[in-house]
């Protein structure tokens, strides 16, 4: 499906039309399912742009998935590339202690949900990149995290 456009130095370039779309999509932080999407549609254009942009998010986005589409996507360009090791740690620098401040911002007795919807409005990119990196795993990863935060002590008068 490569397809060659010209510009208006009549020099072949092999950019999607809708290329700006896509490295947008490719860049948004809380949403790893658009960033995945444009990931596959940029691997149909082999071009410098598509080279260099699947080679950022290969090595810089937060969701393994994402990054292991883009190695995939360089490897059929026939880059010579090598796949970024899976973080072990936090995704996003320091989740543990954002998801403690959530957890202490609720009032005592609330939810699982409560805290899930928390984090959902106040971090969108923090849930967003730990549902793509657990999958299927992630409602228990996070309602461990909940159950492990601490809980907000009672004011002593």
């Amino acid at each position: 499906m490569t397809q060659t456009n010209s510009n208006s130095d009549n020099k072949p370039t092999n950019l999607p039309p809708n290329y700006d779309e896509l490295k947008k999509a490719a860049n948004r932080q809380a949403n790893w399912k658009e960033r995945l999407a444009a990931v596959e549609e940029l691997g149909k254009w082999k071009s410098e742009p598509t080279i260099d942009l699947l080679t950022h998010r290969m090595n810089h986005d937060s969701v393994y998935q994402v990054q292991e589409a883009a190695y995939k996507q360089l490897k059929n360009f026939g880059e010579n590339v090598h796949m970024p090791e899976r973080k072990k740690y936090d995704l996003i620098k320091d989740t543990s202690k954002v998801l403690v401040r959530i957890k202490k911002s609720l009032p005592a007795g609330h939810t699982y949900e409560d805290f899930k919807e928390k984090l959902q409005k106040m971090r969108s990119d923090i849930y967003d990149t730990y549902k793509g990196d657990k999958g299927e795993d992630f409602e228990s990863w996070l309602e461990e995290q909940w159950k492990a935060a601490p809980f907000k002590q009672p004011r002593r008068r």
